[in-house]
């Protein structure tokens, strides 16, 4: 499918999302005003089309009420995951596209090239083939060559692709960033995909890196400024709050991660490890040795 075309779908469906209610009239009025439309009007066979289309791709229906002359969103706006993200990048990137008289007053965050290696990765998973590829990691000079992947998951964190599968020679599941790609090759090879969602692998997580240990109870005390953003934006889904004299306790059941050690000190004094104690040492032992960089 064009990009263009995939575009102007989610134009659509996020236009209509914005204003509840919409009649074609005032739809049609907004559509000559975007830049996908050149100027030209959106013809009624051409949104039947898309709204076909719409529900094909991503699960929403667009229904009409007879009474009132109006579009809306009929069912399905709440499908979650992949449609999402792609609905948000899509309809991002068409609000930029109308802004590009803005280009020097908005500035986005770089995320490292694979765009070479997705499109190759993406057909391996969605055929069931093993993958072959050379790899360089930042803690090594030397590069890996030859290693043999049975490609499970790709996930964005941090401004950075990672592809998570099964290492064939190590027998076991290890995480790969995409920068870090020298070369990628499909397999002849078939795999059969285990019964596991990418949502399920992370549930007790934070961030990319993964455990085989045991799922902590942390409880994490913030002052009532960090609180506000900790409850704006979780850490985890499994967060939960509750709300003190001057400050919050923060209830998370996961992993405790080097992700996840990192996220905290990010925080600096805002945020207070109260339990468990492993944690808190970690974060304790990681200041001490920090501090001492600068006492030398």
């Amino acid at each position: 499918m064009a990009r263009g075309l995939l575009e102007k779908y989610i134009w659509v469906l996020e236009t209509i999302q914005r204003y509840g209610r919409i009649s074609r009239h005032e739809l049609d009025r907004l559509w000559q005003g975007c830049s996908f439309s050149g100027g030209q009007p959106l013809a009624r066979r051409t949104f039947y089309n898309y709204r076909q289309a719409i529900e094909e791709l991503f699960g929403i229906s667009i229904g009409y009420d007879s009474s009132t002359y109006e579009y809306y969103i009929a069912g399905g706006q709440e499908q979650g995951g992949m449609s999402n993200w792609l609905i948000n990048s899509m309809s991002i990137s068409g609000m930029l596209s109308d802004a590009s008289m803005l280009s020097d007053r908005i500035m986005l965050e770089e995320v490292p090239s694979a765009k070479g290696f997705l499109p190759t990765i993406i057909e391996a998973m969605r055929n069931s083939r093993k993958i072959e590829f050379s790899y360089t990691p930042f803690y090594r000079t030397v590069t890996t060559k030859g290693i043999v992947l049975e490609p499970y998951f790709l996930r964005i964190f941090r401004q950075r692709w990672y592809l998570i599968g099964y290492n064939v020679k190590e027998r076991r599941i290890k995480t790969y960033s995409l920068d870090r790609f020298n070369e990628v090759n499909i397999m002849n090879t078939a795999f059969d995909m285990p019964e596991m969602t990418v949502a399920g692998f992370f549930e007790n997580c934070f961030g990319i890196t993964s455990s085989e240990g045991e799922v902590k109870t942390v409880v994490l005390r913030a002052d009532s400024e960090q609180s506000k953003y900790l409850r704006a934006l979780p850490l985890h889904q499994s967060q939960q709050e509750q709300v003190c004299d001057g400050y919050s306790l923060f209830h998370y059941r996961l992993y405790i991660t080097y992700d996840f050690i990192q996220e905290l000190l990010s925080f600096g004094d805002k945020v207070t490890v109260v339990s468990p104690p492993e944690l808190k040492a970690a974060v304790i032992d990681t200041l001490r040795k920090s501090l001492s960089n600068y006492e030398r």
